[in-house]
């Protein structure tokens, strides 16, 4: 039976496990939250690095056959070394520029995310593939991730914080936002409210629910084994435990 590991620097990769659970309802799930040491968005690879490999070990030890890397930061950052270094399949965070640069009207994406994702070579090496046929404009999230583990998820400052990153993408003609980090997602009302009805936000979790699901099947791994959902953190539980509620 099936138990998936699922990491992020805090309590953003919720997002992604909720997208998960709706095409893999039956699975046990190990969601671990390293809030301790959250964000990760300006820390060094090697930290992230240090720490993914903590996570791995600790999610392995209660079972975990595979795990998804629910974090842009800690993919960009640190998947390659967990796939070298552990015998489990691991599912990473993709920067949807594809389906952002395929919808595009104004032919100008924006792309959402913290300075670690931005200055990744995944998010590079996808940015290479797009850039000549589309214009893309990017802002690091400042202050996003703080609003979500603080659960200012609504109002006048949550709206202050989350205007300043998004009106200059809005300003260059944007009509499709990437959001390239986990904790995002929590944001999209806000954001929404914020743009005009004709901008489009993309949140990639659907599709690394999807891979996820392909990736077991290839692995051979059978579903069932819950359903349950354990949740873990190195630092307070609150948020976590109140965000999965949502």
């Amino acid at each position: 039976m099936a138990t998936v590991g699922v990491f992020d620097s805090g309590s953003g990769g919720l997002s992604v496990l909720r997208e998960i659970r709706k095409i893999l309802p039956r699975e046990r799930y190990i969601y671990y939250s390293d809030n301790a040491h959250c964000p990760y968005g300006e820390k060094s690879p090697e930290y992230i690095i240090d720490r993914g490999r903590a996570i791995t070990r600790e999610l392995i030890s209660r079972g975990a056959d595979a795990i998804v890397v629910a974090c842009n930061t800690a993919t960009a950052a640190a998947i390659a070394t967990l796939r070298a270094e552990f015998p489990i399949p691991f599912v990473g965070m993709e920067p949807a520029v594809k389906p952002a640069a395929l919808g595009t009207r104004t032919g100008v994406i924006g792309v959402l995310a913290t300075a670690g994702t931005l200055k990744g070579s995944k998010y590079l090496n996808t940015r290479g593939r797009f850039e000549d046929a589309v214009r893309i404009v990017e802002h690091v999230g400042a202050g996003y991730v703080e609003l979500v583990e603080s659960l200012e998820l609504e109002g006048p400052h949550a709206e202050k914080v989350v205007w300043a990153s998004l009106q200059p993408l809005l300003d260059e003609g944007a009509d499709i936002i990437v959001l390239g980090c986990t904790h995002y997602p929590f944001l999209l009302p806000v954001m929404q409210k914020l743009a005009s009805p004709e901008v489009t936000f993309i949140d990639p979790a659907p599709a690394v629910a999807r891979r996820l699901q392909e990736v077991l099947r290839q692995a051979g791994i059978p579903g069932g084994g819950g359903p349950s959902v354990e949740l873990l953190s190195s630092g307070p539980p609150d948020t976590l435990k109140k965000l999965f509620t949502l």
